[in-house]
């Protein structure tokens, strides 16, 4: 018995040390380290544009630009946008319903989206309609303010979440207000946010894109998804903006680095375009922006209307189009732009609206002033006349323009001093620093007849080079104008745009109205050609009004001739370039007018993705 237990004890032994030893030999198990897989490139679609613009806001006149338009877009929310035919309709990834509930007063209500948040999280809420409604009627150097002038009150609901807009009196254009809203908890409390934190972006999307990167000495806006956007996302991980010109453009479309342009629409860069094999499509898109001559109207020398309507007809706008901006559109009117739907001439058939220098000579001749037969040039009150004439610093093609008027009053025997002051002060202030200008191009483009549908052009080129109008700070001695502080000037004339594709009677009213004082702004902003008719006033406030009489209009038109406030010019058009490939992929077009070609582009996908 002994010894069956030994030998049992035996064999488990051995047992024992054989498992021992086979742990001893076999190697320990490692944890796995993971197999790194390939990450996707990220789908990108490149659009060239001309220019990037000084800043984002898409209420500053100053920051007006057909890149401020695309982001604000893609990136802004608004309660209502344009459909196809340009017909306001309700964005329901920010409102849910908005709709008249009272006539007396008169008050609009938004349910706003639950789930419509900005890109840091807050909400898109009551706040950002106070914001917007407050910062129009304060700040100056606004476009299409008129309505939320009327605005008496607006109340929160709902935490926030519903809204409640009063009104001094129906407006039945009330669909127009509240697009592209501002995040209210970033800049209602930074000093100066307004302006400055839109200079450099915007702080926050509410929509399908946000902005990842903008570099200036690139030339480059990036736009990626907004990954916080709680509606169907974009298809596109990143849309870039890149600032380039025509020699580049036609380069990029040709190696495919290109695939959409948005172009200044001129003879240069069709003739480009058309050594390249496939032919890219090529759509004309005008802008939501009629460029004015701005005449001041609250002093100095043409302060009196006749002086003004002088000074319009010694301007050759068909020149100056045919020069400045060769396939833009003919603009007739004060109102509807020349690509709109029912646009129509109210220009007069002669002076101002045609160049006439003996109709010219006897307006400002009624006005005070007189030439000094020997040497042709114009005097009021003894001194010779020295015009102020603005254009934005950083928009060249005001730039452009102004050069070319200064060169046609220069001819008539005017003197006339262009500044160059920043674009948010000459919109915004009445006297703006005395900056020159930057260098003209030694070799300006030779004038171009017109390709545009408004019908054929003349040009006018002069027969012999004429000297080039002086560039130096005006000396207050000269220009007839108001003390103003050391270094600063007030400019007598302006290139200035104005917005068009929103109601018109709106827009007349914003633009030719003069701002009532109020308890909430005594002191509302001054226009930026300081102009202001007291008789003019009832006919624009009809035209805001819930039943404006049938020549109302005209009726504005028919006066803004005689006091002439800003010599319309002209519609610019951008030249939207695609390939065909980029076509299949996006469908790109003009789009609607106030969104411009770049609207849908959150369904676009990349080429030959």
């Amino acid at each position: 018995m002994r010894r069956r237990r030994a030998g049992v004890v035996v064999l488990l032994a051995g047992v024992l040390a054989g498992l021992l030893t086979a742990c001893v030999n076999e190697p320990v198990p490692q944890p796995s380290e993971p197999v790194p897989t390939a990450q996707p490139d990220p789908t990108k679609l490149v659009v060239a544009v001309g220019d990037i613009p000084a800043g984002f806001n898409p209420h500053l006149l100053a920051h007006l630009s057909p890149v401020t338009t695309a982001l604000a877009t893609l990136v802004l929310p608004s309660v209502f946008r344009p459909d196809a035919d340009g017909a306001m309709q309700i964005d329901q990834t920010i409102a849910t319903s908005a709709e008249v509930v009272a006539t007396e007063p008169f008050t609009v209500s938004y349910e706003l989206n639950l789930e419509a948040s900005w890109s840091d999280n807050a909400p898109i809420a009551a706040e950002d309609f106070v914001y917007l409604w407050e910062r129009m009627r304060e700040e100056p150097g606004v476009a299409d303010d008129a309505g939320y002038r009327l605005i008496t009150d607006v109340r929160s609901r709902a935490g926030g979440k519903a809204v409640d807009v009063v009104f001094a009196h129906a407006y039945p254009a009330w669909k127009e207000l509240f697009t592209d809203l501002l995040p209210a908890h970033l800049l209602k409390d930074a000093p100066g946010s307004w302006v400055g934190a839109t200079t450099g972006g915007l702080p926050a999307s509410g929509g399908p894109f946000r902005i990842g990167t903008i570099d200036r000495d690139r030339g480059l806006v990036e736009l990626t998804r907004n990954d916080l956007y709680w509606d169907a996302p974009s298809v596109l991980d990143v849309l870039v903006l890149q600032r380039l010109d025509d020699a580049q453009t036609v380069a990029g479309l040709a190696s495919g680095d290109v695939d959409i342009a948005l172009t200044e629409a001129d003879a240069d860069i069709r003739t480009a375009l058309g050594g390249l094999q496939p032919a890219p499509h090529t759509q004309p898109a005008p802008q939501p922006v009629v460029v004015q001559l701005g005449m001041r109207g609250d002093g100095g020398p043409l302060a009196d209307p006749r002086a003004r309507q002088g000074v319009a007809a010694l301007v050759d706008r068909e020149a100056v189009r045919a020069r400045a901006a060769p396939d833009a559109l003919p603009a007739d009117a004060f109102g509807l732009a020349p690509s709109e739907p029912g646009y129509q001439a109210t220009a007069p058939q002669g002076a101002p609206a045609r160049p006439d220098p003996v109709v010219a000579g006897q307006l400002l001749a009624q006005a005070g002033w007189s030439r000094d037969l020997t040497t042709g040039r114009w005097a009021v009150a003894g001194a010779p006349v020295r015009l102020v004439l603005g254009a934005a610093a950083e928009r060249p093609d005001d730039l452009r323009v102004a050069r070319i008027v200064a060169e046609q009053l220069d001819q008539a025997g005017i003197d006339v001093d262009i500044v160059a002051p920043g674009a948010v002060a000459l919109f915004g202030q009445e006297a703006v620093p005395a900056t020159p200008p930057s260098p003209p191009p030694t070799t300006p483009p030779a004038p171009t007849p017109s390709t545009a549908p408004g019908g054929p052009s003349g040009v006018a080129t002069p027969a012999a080079p004429t000297p080039e109008p002086s560039t130096a700070p005006p000396s207050s001695s000269t220009t007839s104008a108001n003390p103003t502080a050391p270094g600063t000037v007030e400019p007598d004339l302006m290139v200035l745009p104005r917005t068009t594709g929103g109601d018109p009677g709106t827009e007349l009213a914003s633009d030719y109205g003069c701002p009532s004082p109020s308890a909430a702004v005594p002191f509302p902003p001054r226009p930026p050609t300081g102009f202001c008719f007291a008789a003019l006033q009832p006919a624009l406030d009809d035209l805001v009004s819930p039943t404006p009489r049938a020549d109302a209009a005209l009726q504005v038109e028919r006066v803004l001739w005689q006091q002439l406030p800003a010599l319309p010019l002209f519609q610019p058009v951008t030249l939207v370039i695609s390939t065909s490939a980029a076509d299949a992929a996006t469908g790109v077009g003009p789009g609607p007018l106030r969104t411009g070609p770049v609207t849908g582009a959150q369904e676009w996908r990349p080429p030959n993705g």
